[in-house]
């Protein structure tokens, strides 16, 4: 008797203590929270969760970036060797490809032979000048990409073409010149037979035997 008089003391007590804290806190929950299903994922994709959507126009603008052999899809804008030697200092170019471009510790922007072993292929012997511009402008600075302006990819281009002989100093390079460039090895790739164009998958050259 005197054990279960001190168990009915203590279910008392808990039972105070309860109806003591609910009196001083009126908004405490009362009952454990029910526990919802995850609300699914809201979207216009065609996905089995309906995630994603299709882009935008102006999205797919930004990320179509690819310039064809004929440089048809070149943005506005221009620039010499004599500007393209500032923006290569100021960008820090200098940083990877050295002061005058030849001495690394990337590879050399300047003459150089193409070597299998390292795949690594010099820029004099690309077939389009375009592609220079390009590649600068898709990939560069190595550390931030597509932060140079066209102007800036232009300038640069002109810049490499200069110090590699093609191109004059104070020639311009733009949408219209820039095409027009005669690289030095052109004539050792053969053209596709159908036009390149924005999503043209593999090489658009071969390599003449």
């Amino acid at each position: 008797m005197r054990k279960q008089a001190v168990v009915a003391v203590a279910v008392a007590l808990v039972a105070w203590a309860g109806a003591l804290a609910l009196a001083q806190n009126p908004a405490r929950e009362r009952t454990a929270p029910i526990l919802r299903e995850p609300e699914p994922a809201v979207g216009t994709g065609r996905g089995p969760n309906a995630i994603g959507r299709a882009p935008t126009a102006r999205e797919l603008e930004q990320l179509d970036i690819s310039i064809g052999p004929d440089g048809a899809e070149l943005p506005p804008g221009g620039g010499t060797a004599t500007q393209g030697a500032l923006v290569f200092t100021q960008r820090a170019c200098s940083t990877c490809h050295g002061p005058t471009a030849t001495e690394g510790p990337a590879n050399e922007l300047v003459g150089g032979e193409p070597s299998p072993s390292s795949s690594y292929f010099p820029i004099v012997y690309w077939p389009y000048a375009t592609m220079i511009w390009d590649f600068i402008h898709r990939a560069m600075p190595y550390d931030r990409p597509g932060r140079l302006t066209a102007d800036e990819a232009y300038a640069l281009t002109a810049f490499l073409l200069f110090r590699n002989g093609i191109i004059q100093e104070d020639d311009v390079m733009d949408a219209k010149s820039l095409a027009k460039v005669q690289m030095p090895h052109r004539d050792r790739y053969k053209a596709p037979v159908e036009a390149w164009k924005p999503g043209t998958k593999g090489l658009f050259i071969k390599a003449q035997p």
